[in-house]
């Protein structure tokens, strides 16, 4: 089952049977993002990239996550399970999760994706049942390379900082001046996240938030990953941030376009 979004010349589907996904953004009948169970784009929730070894501690309790990239964990749970609708308008739609074991603690995550006819606004909270819990939200896109024709897509942004990495891409806690790509690398953008990607003579999207967090990832053929995120990679371990009862984690990110031919 998934959700239908249209508006103008431009269309969404929503698949909330598979991670509550975006499996597909068109845009005059062009297709966006990569096809594919496992890409479109799709929300990291309760943690973003990856968690060094799967282990996080929250006060003197160590946690340990099953290893679905070992030797880490990676992306949270949210893309993995089925997604309920609770919302379901012509341009808009909200869905949500229940945070359940192998996850310590107990929660629900909302979704919700609001279309008009030039932008996509994704939003995401994360609120607990009860105890307090350190998490993290964001979003995986999978941006086609090429639309079919024409020249590949140009990345262009401006970081503040790139997060250095060891050899099994866990930020080494120090801050470096930005590297050439390719990347697959978190970058700080402390006035928030705003990367422009463009497709020469056919499109350009403009993917914003007011996270301070991006990775960018095009080590792939077929496609890049511009991914706005409540924090770095392993942040369970090195920012966590706390949901409690009276602070939900909320997160958005706003894509817009604009039609070059």
């Amino acid at each position: 089952m998934s959700t239908q979004l249209t508006v103008g010349g431009a269309e969404v589907t929503v698949d909330q049977e598979n991670g509550c996904r975006i499996s597909s953004l068109r845009i005059d009948g062009t297709e966006l993002l990569r096809q594919g169970a496992h890409f479109g784009s799709f929300p990291m929730v309760p943690w973003c990239g990856r968690t060094a070894e799967g282990r996080f501690r929250d006060g003197g309790v160590l946690h340990q996550l099953p290893l679905n990239h070992p030797p880490h964990a990676m992306h949270g749970f949210g893309r993995d399970h089925p997604w309920r609708k609770v919302r379901h308008g012509d341009t808009d739609a909200a869905f949500v999760f229940d945070l359940a074991d192998p996850w310590p603690w107990a929660g629900r995550v909302t979704q919700t994706v609001e279309l008009t006819a030039e932008s996509l606004t994704l939003s995401m909270g994360v609120e607990t049942y009860g105890d307090s819990f350190p998490a993290q939200a964001g979003w995986h896109p999978w941006f086609n390379r090429n639309l079919g024709g024409g020249e590949d897509v140009r990345l262009d942004f401006e970081a503040e900082w790139q997060e250095e990495r060891d050899a099994d891409h866990i930020p080494t806690g120090h801050r470096v001046a930005p590297k050439p790509g390719p990347w697959d690398d978190c970058f700080g953008m402390p006035n928030g996240v705003d990367v422009t990607l463009t497709w020469p003579g056919a499109l350009e999207l403009k993917v914003r938030s007011r996270e301070e967090w991006v990775v960018i990832y095009d080590e792939q053929p077929e496609a890049v990953c511009v991914e706005p995120q409540s924090g770095p990679p392993n942040g369970l371990n090195s920012l966590p941030r706390l949901v409690t009862p009276v602070d939900p984690l909320e997160i958005s990110t706003t894509w817009t376009w604009r039609r070059l031919g």
